[in-house]
């Protein structure tokens, strides 16, 4: 099922009976066009049945705004796409930077989620995410920071998120992650109703593997060898993500 259509901004993936829908958002500098970077998780989840509204961003300093426009653009979706006429449970799906904004959409907005998937959250502050902005906020005239910064982001989230399940997904090798001060502070607001899956894999492992395409040469090298092994450990990877995804969404399934 590789059929995806363009509604009201966002990228969507619709079985004929979908049981549920995800609102995707992606990382901060591939949020783009998540149909093309995250296609490969997106589409194995649509053909477990899920409808999937991916909706791109552009990166800048107000993320409060970025969750507006994206909330504003999937409930459109939503709302032209008939969605509303049926009981269909919307969870919310981030990576990295996508996890702040469910997040602040979970908190800031009524939007209705039967539960949030967070993986490999992040929540740096400008100075290291953004490129240039230390060196404008050692002058005097600036002090750039992301809208809510982080600290403010936490205290947002321990006192208005109101969703009934999440879990947060951390990988071993993810040197960017954060999930471990955000777990505190979800279980502080939703006691009970917090998983945690730290499994194989980095920072990257949720992004697009559909245009892999090696070709070993005429002999068989060391060379080809450490490819072959690369593809098959990311493979397995991201198919173990998409496997504790689908648990998640469906215990009973």
């Amino acid at each position: 099922m590789t059929n995806w259509e363009e509604v009201a901004g966002n990228a969507v993936l619709l079985p004929s009976q979908p049981k549920g829908l995800i609102h995707f958002l992606g990382g901060a500098f591939v949020a783009t066009a998540p149909q093309v970077t995250y296609s490969w998780l997106l589409e194995a989840l649509a053909e477990e049945g899920y409808g999937i509204i991916a909706t791109p961003f552009l990166n800048d300093l107000n993320h409060n705004a970025i969750a507006q426009r994206a909330l504003n653009r999937f409930e459109t979706a939503y709302q032209r796409l008939g969605l509303f006429r049926r009981y269909l449970p919307v969870y919310g799906l981030g990576h990295s930077m996508g996890c702040k904004l469910h997040l602040l959409i979970s908190s800031l907005y009524d939007a209705q989620r039967s539960g949030n998937l967070l993986v490999s959250y992040n929540n740096y502050p400008a100075r290291q995410s953004v490129p240039l902005v230390d060196q404008l906020n050692r002058l005097a005239a600036f002090d750039l920071e992301f809208t809510p910064s982080p600290e403010r982001t936490y205290e947002i989230v321990k006192k208005d998120y109101h969703v009934p399940r999440t879990l947060l997904v951390q990988f071993n090798d993810d040197t960017i992650d954060q999930t471990e001060q955000l777990k505190p502070v979800l279980e502080a607001r939703c006691p009970n109703l917090v998983s945690y899956l730290k499994l194989s894999g980095n920072h990257l492992t949720p992004i697009n593997l559909k245009e892999w395409n090696w070709q070993p040469g005429n002999t068989f090298s060391p060379i080809d060898a450490l490819a072959q092994w690369v593809k098959q450990q990311v493979y397995r990877d991201i198919a173990q993500l998409k496997k504790e995804v689908l648990r998640w969404l469906d215990p009973t399934g």
